[in-house]
Order: structure tokens, then C-alpha cells, then sequence
């Protein structure tokens, strides 16, 4: 007889499956949208200029924060590094500290 309350007990990371939302198609979707915002700027909107450079420091956050994620879930800088086209010690350089 199994007494063990499954809610209760930790999955081994090894056993954990991520649940997956976002895909492609809604990274596109995203580039659209900022495209988009940079258009209406261009076209003479003065006054969300100031929303759109806002965009790119929540974007900048946005990826520390998954690096750091990606750290604590196990990834190495090796691996990140790779995925975004820098060396190891660039990735680590770059957001090490913030961790």
C-alpha cells in the first residue's frame, strides 16, 4: 500500500515536464505588435515615442529574467552562450551577476 500523497511529494527534476504556452507562432505575433508600435511612432505619434523605448527596457528585463531561468532550471552558460550566438563567458559576463 503506497502512503505517499503525490501532491504532497517533489517531482525529481528529471521527471518534471514543462507545460509549453508560448510557441513560434506567438513570438511572431509579439515582433509584429513592436513593429507595428515603431510604425505608428514613425508615422508621427511624438508621444509614444517615450512607450517604445520603454518596450526595450522591458524587453532587456524580460530576457535576464529568462537566463536566470534558464540557470536555475539547469541550463549552463555553455549552452545559453550557444543559443544566442555568444561565447560562454559573454553569456556569463553579461548576466552572471544577476542571478
Amino acid at each position: 500500500m503506497n502512503t505517499v500523497k503525490k501532491t504532497l511529494t517533489p517531482v525529481p527534476r528529471q521527471q518534471r515536464r514543462r507545460e509549453v504556452v508560448e510557441n513560434d507562432e506567438f513570438a511572431a505575433f509579439a515582433r509584429r505588435i513592436i513593429r507595428a508600435h515603431g510604425r505608428r511612432v514613425a508615422t508621427g505619434d511624438v508621444e509614444a515615442l517615450r512607450d517604445l523605448v520603454a518596450l526595450s527596457a522591458d524587453l532587456d528585463q524580460a530576457i535576464t529574467d529568462a537566463v536566470i531561468g534558464l540557470r536555475t532550471f539547469g541550463y549552463s552558460w555553455a549552452e545559453i552562450g550557444s543559443r544566442l550566438g555568444i561565447s560562454r563567458q559573454a553569456a556569463q559576463q553579461r548576466w552572471g551577476g544577476q542571478s
